[in-house]
């Protein structure tokens, strides 16, 4: 009687043990690393929401809601509602300015040069945001490259003041996210069929019409993202204003930062973090609905 190899015999529970692992427990298993850092951040945001109602010297054993009521006293609210302006408009002004980039991106036949655009693009997030800061702070000057230029050309006859006021801070944070602008957008263009810019040009219609009625609206979605990821950025900016403004631009990053160096009063820089937290999540609830149903409608329209 012939019997079996021991090799097969021997090796029969490793396969079924290896069977006996689901597509399921295998998928939880490759995502246990990301839901760890999630857990992370969750448990950071749980600590400075309970240090937002403590009381300073008892921030672990306290509770007050005081921090919170002293975020109505009216320089605390004129600052979160600078910020929100101020985050608001540079994410206006970077996609306006992203559009035609992220266009030309997306429209690019050689390889090469879609590599070089991207580089480009991305170099601000490859430099460090300090040292941007400070480049800011030599262009803007009394004495920096634009007032020489400026005078150079007779435009002006005197420096003009563009630091420690708005306009420069928000030049910074517009340079500074601008990167955030358009890679969405150019994925979004990217993903207009040239048909339908074929079909619309066949109609009659000229390249800007076509770029006005079909490539923008079929791009809104990205253009959506790209504002949203703008705004939040710039929301919760400390370096950018804190240079550029000097304090006289003072943005709920910067009094944050304020309430915990010199103060040493956790639970105000906890809820005025918590409240910057929740608007900026509530807008980007918002911008996920808008986005949403944008997407579903041109579903149903193809």
């Amino acid at each position: 009687m012939e019997h079996p190899p021991l090799i097969s015999s021997a090796a029969a529970p490793s396969v079924r043990r290896a069977k006996t692992i689901s597509p399921t427990a295998r998928a939880w298993l490759f995502l246990s690393p990301s839901m760890l850092f999630l857990a992370v951040l969750i448990a950071a945001s749980l600590l400075v929401l309970r240090m937002s109602v403590g009381t300073k010297g008892a921030e672990w054993s306290g509770f007050s809601l005081a921090s919170y009521a002293q975020l109505a006293e009216p320089y605390y609210l004129k600052s979160l509602l600078l910020t929100l302006r101020l985050a608001l408009f540079s994410a206006v002004i970077a996609v306006v300015l992203a559009i035609p980039v992220a266009y030309t991106m997306s429209r690019l036949q050689s390889p090469l040069l879609r590599r070089v655009f991207l580089a480009a693009v991305l170099l601000p997030l490859l430099v460090n945001l300090l040292l941007q800061s400070y480049g800011w702070l030599v262009i803007l000057g009394p004495g920096g490259m634009l007032n020489q230029a400026l005078m150079g050309l007779g435009i002006i006859t005197r420096p003009v003041m563009m630091l420690y006021n708005q306009n420069g801070v928000l030049m910074g944070l517009v340079q500074t996210a601008f990167p955030l602008a358009v890679l969405p957008i150019a994925s979004a263009m990217r993903g207009v069929s040239r048909s339908y810019e074929e079909a619309a040009a066949t109609l009659g219609a000229s390249r800007f019409q076509v770029f006005r009625q079909v490539v923008l609206p079929m791009s809104l979605p990205g253009i959506i993202t790209g504002a949203t990821l703008v705004f939040a950025y710039n929301a919760s900016s400390f370096v950018v204003p804190l240079l550029l403004g000097g304090r006289r631009v003072p943005m709920l990053a910067v009094m944050v930062h304020d309430q915990i160096a010199p103060l040493m009063n956790w639970p105000a820089a906890s809820a005025a973090g918590v409240v910057l937290i929740v608007t900026t999540l509530a807008i980007m609830t918002l911008s996920e609905y808008i986005t949403g149903r944008r997407r579903r409608l041109l579903e149903a329209s193809q």
